[in-house]
């Protein structure tokens, strides 16, 4: 096994807290909008969407309620 340095073993924690915090937040939105894209018939809110536009807006609610968490300090 290989020795880490205080500063990675920080880094790997800080990834592990924003990706914990980002899975969080991200899969019941993630399962909303696959629901919502791949049913048939679509429902009508996402039906008049544009997919792409559909697509960047999820992300970005995503992220955004995963940085506004209280206890990710960044």
């Amino acid at each position: 096994m290989f020795a880490l340095s205080e500063e990675s073993k920080e880094r790997i924690g800080k990834i592990i807290e924003i990706s914990r915090v980002a899975i969080h937040y991200g899969y019941l939105p993630l399962i909303l909008y696959l629901g919502y894209t791949r049913s048939e018939p679509r429902p009508s809110i996402i039906r008049y969407v544009d997919q792409d536009n559909a697509r960047l807006t999820a992300i970005i609610l995503t992220v955004a309620t995963a940085f506004s968490h209280r206890s990710l300090k960044l």
